[in-house]
């Protein structure tokens, strides 16, 4: 399973989001810091889901990172788009 895989994996079972599109973005940070070479670095959520709606966007976040664990970990960078 790719980390993109994972992270649609754990964010579905977590909200039930109506939408969901993450977007691997580390091609554009080759050679940049906390590029590890592995093409799995850098990604972009957008989320839409009515339990994050309801919820300040920083609780949002908090509750985003809560769901992917121990991948925060193993991926440099998150974008997020949550609501």
């Amino acid at each position: 399973m790719t980390v993109k895989d994972e992270i649609e994996a754990r964010l579905t079972a977590a909200f039930s989001p109506t939408e969901l599109v993450v977007t691997n973005e580390s091609h554009k940070h080759q050679g940049h810091a906390g590029d590890d070479g592995s093409g799995a670095s850098h990604f972009h959520i957008l989320i839409r889901a009515e339990t994050l709606a309801a919820m300040p966007r920083v609780a949002r976040h908090r509750a985003v990172q809560k769901a992917l664990g121990d991948l925060n970990q193993r991926v440099h960078a998150i974008g997020l788009d949550a609501g």
